[in-house]
């Protein structure tokens, strides 16, 4: 009787459960933890720890991936998971689509008018990409490490692009430039954007000065309708015009804020911003877990992209902050280094680390709309170098 059980469970010999799958039914259930538990990003890491687990559980097809030489998928067919799977990882020569239309949604909750209203932000935002270019070049510079291959210059730009703090960028790079790693580079993307509130204000304390912290900025300049209607639309033709590759992510985010202020369409916007935002959460989370399977995140390779997303992602935030200071030396003392932080595209968590620290030092301080401006320079300007990644390396 007890070989009868055996046969129909997963822990089957021939099933292939060993120990790795314990250690990642542990890492999901710790995420569950901090979801419910703790109350740490719930939205995001409920639905991923969750097909965390779905993805070990030997047996039941309810990974990402469909094995036809396997004699158990073949059997049952192509699972749930797969297919949603297809809006991360489509077929060859296609383009996924959860990341394109998140930039749909995220454009209809985002304002402008800051960036139209202190085109200098735009600075920190660009300066804030270098965190990408640092964790690029360390990437290959892995090839030295005894023992290991190191990562290619596919793999290293994919890396890279974590340090943009940008997940849906993240996935839809990682997607055309390093498959193989696309779980991995998701859940680093991802994570670290929860973690803004924990790494981002040591760096910014550590790179401005006390005299620097307190200074309150002016209210930004009024924005004008026609600006507001005007903006996305010259974007969109300058950055897809220069950068074909980016046109998707670009083109998605502007026509979300066109919807946004035309002011026409309250329909499209409540629904883009709520309703249709959860469910591209919840498919995108669910999807990229599922796809964390024991064989392919226990390796050597997942530890080091981990730690180079988080070098990446803090050499952003120092760049952002640094450039910001300079700002400050140039503009005569009227730029709040603090917003320095914003330049990278973890919205709209970075832009409420700036107000935040400026409220602590000083309670006049209200940083919220400029940071906004270099947090919406900051998702042009992941998208764009992701781009140009693509339209380089992609060959």
């Amino acid at each position: 009787m007890w070989e009868n059980i055996l046969s129909v469970t997963a822990f089957n010999p021939i099933y292939g459960f060993t120990y790795k799958h314990i250690i990642m039914m542990a890492v999901a259930l710790t995420l569950m933890y901090l979801a419910v538990g703790k109350k740490k990003e719930p939205f995001l890491l409920l639905p991923l720890s969750f097909g965390i687990l779905l993805a070990n559980l030997p047996g039941a097809n309810l990974s990402a991936y469909f094995d036809a030489s396997d004699p158990i998928m073949q059997s049952q067919g192509p699972g749930l998971l797969s297919y949603l799977y297809k809006g991360v990882r489509p077929a060859p020569n296609a383009s996924a689509i959860y990341p394109p239309l998140i930039f749909l949604c995220l454009g209809t909750i985002t304002d402008f008018a800051p960036l139209i209203a202190s085109p200098k932000t735009a600075i920190i935002g660009v300066a804030a990409q270098f965190g990408i270019f640092a964790a690029l070049g360390l990437a290959l510079l892995t090839r030295y490490i005894p023992g290991f291959d190191g990562f290619t210059l596919k793999e290293a730009a994919a890396i890279g692009i974590i340090g943009g703090a940008d997940g849906p960028t993240a996935i839809y790079t990682a997607n055309r430039l390093a498959p193989d790693l696309l779980p991995t580079i998701a859940i680093a993307a991802f994570s670290y954007m929860g973690l803004v509130p924990f790494i981002q204000p040591p760096i910014m304390r550590m790179l401005t000065t006390a005299k620097e912290r307190v200074i309150v900025m002016p209210e930004p300049k009024h924005v004008t309708q026609r600006q507001k209607l005007l903006f996305p639309v010259l974007v969109s033709i300058a950055a897809i015009l220069l950068v074909p590759q980016c046109g998707v992510l670009i083109g998605m985010f502007a026509l979300g804020n066109l919807i946004r202020e035309s002011g026409l369409l309250n329909r499209y916007v409540n629904s883009l911003s709520n309703p249709f935002l959860d469910v591209l959460s919840i498919l995108l989370a669910l999807s990229i877990g599922s796809s964390t399977t024991a064989d392919k995140f226990l390796t050597i390779r997942t530890l080091l992209v981990l730690c180079l997303g988080l070098t990446a992602f803090a050499f952003g935030t120092a760049s952002g902050v640094v450039v910001a200071k300079i700002m400050c030396v140039l503009s005569g003392g009227k730029v709040n280094p603090l917003i320095g932080n914003a330049g990278v595209s973890a919205m709209p968590m970075a832009a409420r680390i700036s107000q935040r620290l400026g409220q602590e030092y000083n309670h006049q301080n209200h940083l919220l709309m400029h940071a906004m401006g270099a947090l919406v320079a900051g998702v042009f300007g992941s998208a764009i170098v992701a781009g140009l990644f693509i339209s380089i390396f992609a060959r």
